[in-house]
């Protein structure tokens, strides 16, 4: 498999979006999406209140969301970027499978407007409730808010082998 993400030192970033775009439909889409959430719900960089029909575009990102990523600028804040470029929600959304992965505490809630919450700009993951084939795969930490985390348990554990993911 390939994995391709849009030109991000393009000098016409809204052009590196569009070709992006284009290179997905040329390539016949996309078989596997592998996406996290943030713990405001965004997937992608899709922040709260993203279009539920974006395609491929430049963010700004949350004060959360940067945050949330310092971790990865040694923790230095002033060092996260403002600005990235994202696959839209309706770009996620015509992927063929999905594969969301969270983990913690700190996502639960997140998990719960993602599996029991109504579909949502505000929650952008929750747009994923219209998409046919979708895994979750959590810890038990970020199930922590889930109200049917049981039956979520027991249809999974019942799930025939043929499925698959």
């Amino acid at each position: 498999g390939a994995v391709h993400g849009p030109d991000g030192l393009a000098d016409n970033l809204a052009a590196a979006c569009a070709e992006y775009e284009v290179a997905i439909s040329e390539a016949g889409g996309v078989d596997l999406q592998i996406l996290g959430i943030g713990t405001d719900g965004h997937v992608g960089f899709n922040e709260p209140a993203s279009s539920l029909a974006s395609r491929t575009r430049i963010k700004t990102l949350a004060e959360q969301t940067r945050i949330d990523n310092a971790r990865f600028f040694g923790g230095d804040i002033s060092a996260v970027p403002r600005h990235c470029l994202t696959q839209g929600l309706a770009t996620i959304m015509q992927s063929r499978h999905i594969v969301l992965i969270a983990t913690g505490r700190a996502k639960a809630q997140a998990v719960h407007q993602l599996a029991e919450g109504p579909v949502s700009a505000m929650w952008p993951a929750t747009i994923l409730q219209h998409h046919p084939h979708v895994t979750v795969l959590i810890d038990n930490a970020a199930a922590g808010r889930l109200q049917l985390a049981d039956y979520f348990r027991s249809t999974y554990a019942a799930k025939p082998a043929w499925q698959g993911l």
